[in-house]
This record gives C-alpha cells, structure tokens and sequence, in this order.
C-alpha cells in the first residue's frame, strides 16, 4: 500500500520535499497544508522588492522559468496536492492524523498521515512595547507585509521610518527605503554594533560607515521605548533612549520565533531556543515525524551549540535530505558553519564560522588577522580592495570564523565559501595559507587574499607579527603615550603629522634604515602605513635592531579612516 506523507508548510522546505520525494517515490501520495494562499515563494527577495530592484511581487514565486508556484502548478507538474487557506491545528500522534480548519468555512477536518512533515518556519518578533499596535507598524515576514509597505511607500505617505534592528533584513530594509525611495531611515539597534551576531566591532565599522555615507542614520546601544502615534493612531516618532526620532512608519526585524506549537502540543522535543529538536536524519523524537529549516534548532560544527538560523538556502538543502530518507535513503544533515551574505549598497559582506566574541564565549582563546588586499591582481581594471578577517584558537590553531566584504560582493562571498567549506574538518592557520584556489588575474592575486590571511595570522600566532588592532588605536591614541611611526609618503602623513606633532613620526619606508635613530626605544610605537603590509615590514626590521616595543597596525589606514577618520584625515 502506498504512504501518504502529509507536510505542513508550504513556503520553502515543505514544496522542496514533496518535489523531491516525488522524483524518487512516485507512488508516494503528498499532500501539503498552508493556511496562507500565498505559497513557495523567495522570502529573502522581499527587502529587492521593497526597494525596486524586483518590479513585480508575483517574480518572488515564480521558478526560473517563469512558471508561478501555486497549487495548479504542483498538482499538473509536480504531482501532489496543495490546500491552502488550511490551518493545522492539531497533531494526533497515536491515531497518526493531523486536524485542520477551513479558514474561510471554519469547518474542521482530519487527514490521516504515514509519515508528517513539519515546515512550519517562523513569526516575526514584535516586542511588547505600547503603539505596535499603530498604522505604519510592520514586521517583515511574508508576501502581505511586503506588499502593505511598498504601497505605502508608493501613496507618498512616508518621508522618514525608523528600522528596529540592524541585522541582514533591517539593514536591507533601511537600504530599500533609501535608496530608491529617499525616504530619511534610521536603524536603532540596542547591541554594539550593526550585524551584532554576524560580524565583529571592525567589520561592523566599515559597514556603519557605508550606511552613512548612503544617507541612512544608524544608533546603536540605543533602545526603543515606545511608539508614538496621533489621534488617528498613525505613527508620528519613536521613543529611544537616546530620544524621539520623528517617522511615518516602523520597521521591526529584532529576530524570529520558531514555530514550534503544534509540536510541543504533540509532545515531541522542544529545544532550549524553541525549535523542534530534530537528529541527523531530521527525525523529531517521533520517528514518523520529520521537520526542518526555520522551525527546528540546528547544530553549529564549530561550537556544538544549538541555535535557530532562519535561511531559505538551509530549507531547501534540508528539504532534499528529507525526502531522500523518506524514500527509503539514508542521508544526514550533521549541522551548520553559520554562513551569511548580504549586500548593502555598494559593498557585499559575508561571514562563516564564529566571531571572535561567539568564539570567547563557547571557551575558545581566539586570535584574528585583519588583511586589506585587492580582490584580484592589482593591476587588473575592475580591482578593489577587499577586507578580510581569519580567527583562530590561539592554541589549537584551529580556524574558527572568517568575515569579508568588499564592493565586489560574489569576491567576498566566493573567499568566505571556499574557507567555510573546510571549516568542518577543524583545519588549521596552514591549511589555509596552503589551501589551493584558483588564480587568473581577472578573479585573483597570484597569493589570493584568503592565503595572505592565513600566513598572517601564523606570523601572529608565532609572534613575528605583533599586531595592534585599529579599534585599539583609534580608542587609545593620542592618550597612551606612544608614538605612531608613519611610513608612507610625507603627503600622506602630512596631516598625522600637523595634528599630532612629536607623537605621529613619518619616516617613509625606504628611509626608515637611514633614520632608524628617530624611532624610540622607551614608548611603544604603532607602525602605519595605507593597509598594513608595510607596517608588518617595518615592525620586523625594527625587531630585528633591537627594538620590542614595535606593532603593526593592522589594516591601518585602510579601515581606521572607515572607524575613526578624524583620526588620520585627509584633505
């Protein structure tokens, strides 16, 4: 007798299982429940609609080639059944069936399953704070909330918003509102930095830097009050800690909740973040019942810990493993890296693996280098400078995490993608100052930045490299005492120079044997120069005369003028 696997999700995981197990079990009956209409469609899209770069809503649910994924669809080209408008509200777990309400009759069925699929994903977190309840207020979760505010922003009705949050979808949000609709946007975070759990204080610098040179204000450690409305309980300003910020609309995206309900109401596991627990074959504590992407908790490879980690990519790559092991496979889906991109403006950021925080704070003793180097040979056209983080264990060598970003986003992601791909296998600084990628001017440097990552961060390990770090010296010069030794062109160090007197020394390198006897001996001296290659060179030079009290500032002026430009200001 043929199974009857009954999945409840229809957006992202649950189509890509039905399709899949189809191809290898045709026989198998599939029938998917959704109490929304709007199914299989691209929720990571949603801030590229919002902001023009995708014309027409209905692109988000089309396949590539143009075919629109709805229930006419799958029925005559995938071969299930699809019921939408169904909300499940039960799961029978002893008698094997899930019970379900018609959304527009209110009537109430059963449909009895071999085997259930959970791909129930997730709500949007909307905090408990007075005014939410006010026009203008938006979460950003489906194709309605997509919709509601483009046409908002359509009316003309909103000349300023305020983003709550500065994670992937706020910032992308704040970018849409901006950029094609030059609607004044502020980002409010209550963490250090934008990206808080994506990137470190450095990178997150940079990035900052970006938004506002784009027109986008951004307040972090900055918590949101209230929202405050007027008579006709429309939105007029938000209340932070650091003040009303005067706006037409409100953005929340301060994270998500599982979906995990019905689940807990059947009596299956429940992790310590909400999700469903599920094991390597995707299995809940009841072997008949499969779940996977946003709804379940995933197990991150590096740290062991678990976490919930919303993104369509892993939905349909779980999907796939699904279905196989329903059909009778036996596949695995061991956990995550924790891979990230994101584009905003004219600068593409990507991460794998662990910050150096989240590193610090599972037990590891991290280290990290900062690089800044072309994305390709430096002679070729379309070079840019690309920066680029690799964390380690001090003792281990183990490589933990990596960030990037750059103007030329696939650079950055192809960098992150080619060390997170061996990321799982625990490998060490070497492995990466070895690890073979391709080279062509055109992609390339001869010594790929991601190799130059690696020897630097073993020089540092090793203690050649004896770093500072340009956060360190943008928050402890002038005041510390020591000296920053200069050695680019006296052009370039003019304004050092003018502004810090006997405390910002220029020696231009190919002068610095000649004139070693100027640099002390008694104060610690921070070495820069436009990116930190040369400081490296010049620090070991000066290592190798005697002097100790010498670091290399990593990055140097490459990022400090992103982090702290009134520092080394150039006319």
């Amino acid at each position: 007798m043929n199974r009857h696997v009954v999945i409840i999700g229809a957006v992202a995981l649950g189509p890509k299982v039905a399709s899949r197990l189809k191809r290898c079990a045709p026989d198998t009956k599939v029938t998917l429940l959704d109490r929304d209409r709007l199914i299989s469609y691209g929720g990571c899209g949603i801030p590229y609609y919002v902001g023009g770069d995708v014309q027409d809503i209905s692109e988000l649910r089309k396949t590539m080639y143009h075919m629109e994924r709805n229930e006419q669809f799958f029925k005559n080209v995938k071969h299930f059944d699809v019921l939408t408008g169904k909300e499940v509200t039960a799961i029978d777990r002893a008698a094997k069936n899930v019970t379900y309400r018609d959304l527009d009759t209110g009537m109430e069925k059963n449909l009895s399953y071999d085997v259930l699929v959970l791909a129930t994903g997730t709500t949007p977190v909307l905090p408990p704070l007075p005014g939410t309840d006010l026009t203008n207020v938006y979460t950003v979760s489906n194709l309605h909330d997509a919709r509601a505010i483009k046409e908002q922003l359509t009316s003309g009705g909103i000349e300023s918003a305020v983003i709550v949050g500065a994670g992937a979808i706020g910032l992308e949000m704040a970018e849409a509102f901006a950029d094609l609709w030059g609607v004044e946007a502020t980002v409010v975070e209550m963490m250090d930095h934008v990206l808080p759990t994506a990137v470190g204080p450095d990178m997150a610098g940079i990035i900052q830097k970006q938004l506002k040179d784009n027109g986008v204000s951004v307040l972090a450690k900055t918590k949101v009050m209230e929202v405050l409305g007027d008579a006709q309980s429309r939105v007029t300003a938000v209340k932070t800690s650091a003040g009303e910020i005067p706006c037409q609309a409100v953005i929340f995206s301060v994270g998500v909740r599982p979906n995990s309900g019905l689940a807990a109401d059947a009596g299956l596991s429940i992790g310590g973040h909400g999700g469903i627990t599920v094991n390597a074959r995707l299995q809940t504590s009841d072997p008949n019942i499969y779940a996977g992407g946003d709804c379940i908790e995933q197990r991150h490879l590096i740290s062991g810990e678990s976490l919930v980690l919303p993104l369509g990519s892993l939905a349909n790559r779980q999907g796939r493993v699904i279905a196989n092991n329903i059909a009778g496979r036996n596949e695995q889906f061991k956990g995550v890296i924790g891979n990230f991109c994101v584009k905003l403006f004219d600068i593409g950021v990507a991460r794998a693996g662990l910050t150096v925080q989240q590193a610090r704070n599972v037990g590891f003793d991290p280290e990290y280098a900062l690089v800044v180097q072309p994305d390709r040979a430096h002679f070729y056209p379309t070079s840019a400078i690309m920066y680029l983080k690799l964390i380690a264990d001090k003792k281990t060598r183990q490589v933990l995490g990596i960030e990037a970003l750059g103007p030329n986003g696939d650079a950055v992601k192809a960098r992150v993608d080619a060390v997170a791909a061996v990321l799982p296998y625990k490998v060490d600084c070497q492995d990466i100052s070895n690890l073979e990628v391709c080279y062509s001017p055109p992609y390339s440097s001869a010594m790929d930045i991601v190799n130059v990552a690696g020897n630097v961060l073993q020089d540092i390990l090793d203690g050649l490299n004896q770093p500072v770090f340009p956060q360190e010296l943008a928050d402890t010069f002038p005041g510390s005492g020591a000296v920053v030794l200069d050695v680019r062109h006296p052009d370039q160090a003019r304004f050092g120079v003018e502004k810090y007197k006997e405390q910002w020394l220029n020696i231009p390198l190919e002068e610095v044997p000649d004139r070693i006897s100027e640099v002390p001996r008694d104060k610690p001296v921070y070495i820069y120069c436009n990116t930190g290659t040369r400081s490296y060179e010049v620090q070991r030079y000066l290592n190798s005369k005697g002097w100790d009290r010498v670091f290399g500032v990593q990055g140097s002026y490459a990022v400090l003028k992103h982090l702290a430009p009134d520092l080394d200001e150039r006319e």
